[in-house]
């Protein structure tokens, strides 16, 4: 039998052995997200029906590779909320080269000569300039990023004031990982997401959101005119750019849940991980 199929008998065993891992990786996936489900605000909304199947196969059979995960969502949806309690998940593990965040707000182009030019927020908005469409960012560099860090090499990210908006090429440095997180309003648009190995989106209700952004408006130096400017032209966009990737996700999250549950649920998966012997 094994000979029709071509294998040798380490090959034949250690395909059967990687099935068995990769059955309980499942399992114990499916378990979690079962659990999930009972909680009056669960985590996960939306699960692809090949997505728990693909990650096990991924984490036993391209032990070396590297993850990328994109997670995408309205301004304000919880999405840096949701990666940097994943991270705390990751670190507890305490070995370097776990995981690398790439934020797609880092890349925003440098417009700081058109801010100065206009003399306010509000005047820069009333010439029809946006910040809320792909245009907007530098999706091409933030592609190359996050190919060069799967093939393992570093990059230095940008550094993006969202009070200035003036764009410093010398940012961060970022090492390749064995996870990359990538975040933002654009992650998951039609020329960036095909590199992805799991597409998220963030679930927030329009409510929620609004109440959200103004908040963190504020703190970027916009009010009033200039901010009820933005948001209406914020609401627009994400109708054309941003909601349509809810239908090509391989999750859907909640973007209402505390931080300790995103944290809890998160420390669950990764200790399944762990506890599955290879």
């Amino acid at each position: 039998m094994m000979q029709d199929l071509g294998l040798s008998s380490y090959d034949y065993y250690s395909s059967r052995r990687d099935m068995e891992i990769i059955s309980k990786i499942v399992e114990a996936l499916k378990q979690i997200l079962e659990e999930d489900k009972k909680e009056t605000q669960p985590l996960f909304l939306k699960i692809s029906e090949n997505l728990i199947l693909n990650i096990a196969r991924k984490v036993v059979q391209e032990k070396k590779k590297t993850f990328l995960i994109g997670i995408t969502g309205e301004s304000a949806s919880g999405k840096t909320v949701f990666v940097d309690n994943t991270i705390k998940a990751c670190v507890k593990d305490k070995k370097e080269g776990i995981y690398t965040v790439i934020r797609c707000d880092d890349y925003y182009k440098d417009t700081s000569k058109e801010l100065q030019e206009a003399g306010s927020y509000e005047e820069l908005f009333k010439t029809g300039f946006s910040f809320d469409t792909p245009n907007a960012i530098d999706l091409n560099l933030m592609k190359q990023h996050l190919a060069a860090l799967k093939e393992g090499a570093s990059i230095t990210s940008p550094r993006y004031d969202f009070v200035t908006c003036v764009s410093d090429p010398n940012g961060d440095k970022k090492e390749p990982a064995k996870v990359i997180l990538t975040e933002g309003l654009y992650v998951l648009n039609e020329g960036v997401r095909d590199i992805m190995d799991v597409k998220v989106y963030v679930f927030t209700p329009l409510e929620v959101l609004k109440d959200r952004w103004y908040k963190r408006a504020a703190l970027r130096g916009k009010t009033g005119a200039a901010a009820d400017l933005q948001f209406q032209d914020v609401n627009k966009t994400a109708q054309q750019y941003i909601r349509p990737n809810y239908q090509i996700a391989d999750a859907v999250i909640n973007g209402l849940v505390s931080q300790e549950y995103i944290q809890q649920i998160t420390d669950k998966i990764f200790n399944a991980l762990r506890n599955i012997e290879y």
